[in-house]
């Protein structure tokens, strides 16, 4: 089996450095971003296992000479290994609500390098839903010891309990996305609320997912809060790296 690992890239580019896949006889994991560079890349790597060659290095230009158009050039690291790569730990996010727009969360949400848990009071809507769920009757306390960095979708039956749950996420500085769902009418209501527990709701997304269409169908809204939540992380991923 044969690690194919993006070491430096310039320009334009599929995806960007530390980006891997495994290379074995009939298959592969992951992507370096698809297209004639990871043909190539297949190709030298299934090269080296017929040989039994231990490392090899590409740098390819992805101009027209290979028929990819983004124009950057990419380096890659080959090297075989008996090991696959353990998964990596994706963020968590609580979704609390596991009626249809949170079933359809999850599922949207499963599809992405994240690890949503449907939370409900409820058991009944709790046993039709996909993936990881947790049956409480106590929501808020699921907040509280969250593992850090924790996102949080707040979506269930009740308001009240929707503004009890985001004033919660909102006591968590460490959370890089606190989503609700709800109306303009909705959000005053809560602003006040939480004014009068000392809370800024400046944190707070509310609508969830919306700026983007008008169409209020689960599956629509879950698209685009997922998009939203993964578009959060990954800018907070960013910031991160800008400032080590």
């Amino acid at each position: 089996m044969i690690r194919v690992l993006v070491t430096h890239t310039r320009g334009s580019t599929p995806r960007e450095a530390g980006a891997e896949m495994m290379v074995m006889d009939d298959s592969t994991i992951g992507t370096i971003g698809g297209g004639q560079l990871e043909y190539m890349a297949i190709d030298r790597a299934r090269q080296m296992i017929a040989r039994g060659e231990v490392v090899a290095h590409m740098n390819v230009p992805l101009g027209p000479e290979i028929g990819q158009c983004c124009g950057g050039r990419v380096e890659l690291a080959l090297t075989r290994t008996d090991k696959l790569p353990g998964r990596p730990d994706h963020p968590q996010v609580m979704i609390f609500g596991a009626g249809h727009v949170g079933r359809a969360l999850s599922r949207a949400m499963s599809l992405l390098p994240l690890r949503p848990i449907l939370i409900d009071q409820r058991a009944p809507e709790i046993a039709q839903s996909p993936g990881e769920t947790r049956l409480t009757p106590l929501p808020e306390a699921e907040i509280r010891h969250a593992p850090y960095g924790t996102s949080h979708v707040i979506l269930t039956h009740d308001h009240a309990l929707d503004f009890l749950l985001a004033a919660e996420a909102l006591r968590r500085m460490d959370a890089p996305y606190i989503g609700m769902i709800g109306s303009a009418t909705k959000l005053a209501q809560f602003r006040r609320y939480a004014r009068a527990q000392g809370l800024d709701t400046d944190r707070l997304t509310c609508p969830i997912g919306a700026g983007y269409s008008h169409d209020k169908r689960p599956e629509v809204i879950a698209a685009f809060t997922a998009a939203e939540v993964i578009g959060q992380l990954t800018k907070t991923v960013q910031r991160q790296t800008c400032d080590n």
